[in-house]
């Protein structure tokens, strides 16, 4: 199974009011819908749950070499399981999202952009307010 992960960031001041009036009820340059979008496919892939409000857990390394593992909590996770059966893991802040939508090999995800976040990897995003304190340098 292929997934296709599609995220884009909203652009608050859009005028859907403007679009409509001018331009048929699409974007312009000028009136832009979305700030980014970012898009990417994950292939061998046996099987995705998406669970609310969950915990992320986050691992790797520090700087100085020594090894971390966190769980971000309040998270929209996205638990991906490969074909050879290993877990993955992606998520966005429940507070910085907006709306989702998922089909059986896609899920669209969308982000409020009013609201400061980082994005450590790809594919998560993580409110600068919930960010894990023992991450920040």
């Amino acid at each position: 199974m292929k997934l296709t992960l599609h995220y884009f960031l909203l652009n608050e001041n859009f005028s859907p009011e403007y679009a409509e009036a001018n331009h048929k009820g699409e974007e312009t340059e000028n009136n832009p819908k979305y700030e980014w979008e970012d898009e990417f496919e994950i292939n061998d892939l046996d099987s995705f749950k998406i669970i609310r409000n969950g915990n992320l857990p986050l691992s790797g390394e520090l700087p100085n070499g020594e090894a971390f593992f966190v769980q971000v909590e309040k998270m929209f996770v996205i638990e991906l399981v490969t074909n050879s059966q290993q877990k993955a893991y992606l998520g966005i802040s429940e507070s910085i999202l907006d709306s989702f939508e998922e089909t059986e090999s896609k899920i669209s995800i969308y982000i409020k952009d009013y609201e400061p976040h980082a994005n450590p990897m790809n594919g998560v995003y993580i409110a600068s307010k919930e960010f894990p304190k023992e991450l920040v340098f």
